[in-house]
């Protein structure tokens, strides 16, 4: 890993355990998993999920949007320069707000499942907050 500051050990602040820069109790935990783990949930989901003609145009998006936090997330820590770590970043926050978007159409498609798009909802919002504040710190 080329560029070291702040890339793959982060501290960032959100409600489940994780907190910004600044704060007393941070917690270091590194980004490039936590995203690939949230890839790696969310196919997990889509594996149990009904395809049909309506559905998989919706599952395909999810699955592109999703993959790709983690993909980005795992090309910003190999970043050989701090402009190339914050664009993989800020591309890897936007892949996380619209995976945010497709997780709550699929929320009206699978009520069955609600629990467990919940849960990812919430940590695709996690990932959202602490892309930006990673973005927001390294500009600085």
């Amino acid at each position: 890993m080329q560029y070291s500051e702040e890339s793959s050990m982060i501290k960032v602040q959100s409600s489940n355990n994780v907190q910004l820069p600044n704060d007393q109790k941070t917690t270091k935990f590194d980004l490039e998993e936590r995203t690939l783990k949230f890839s790696k949930e969310v196919l997990v989901l889509l594996k149990i999920l009904p395809k049909t003609i309506i559905s998989m145009p919706l599952i395909t998006q999810l699955v592109r949007s999703a993959t790709s936090i983690g993909a980005n997330c795992c090309e910003a820590t190999e970043a050989g320069s701090k402009k190339d770590f914050i664009n993989k970043i800020t591309i890897a926050k936007k892949e996380a707000k619209e995976t945010r978007y497709w997780l709550k159409l699929m929320l009206d498609l699978f009520p069955a499942e609600s629990l467990k798009i919940q849960k990812l909802l919430q940590e695709a919002q996690e990932l959202n907050l602490i892309l930006s504040a990673i973005v927001r710190n390294s500009k600085n």
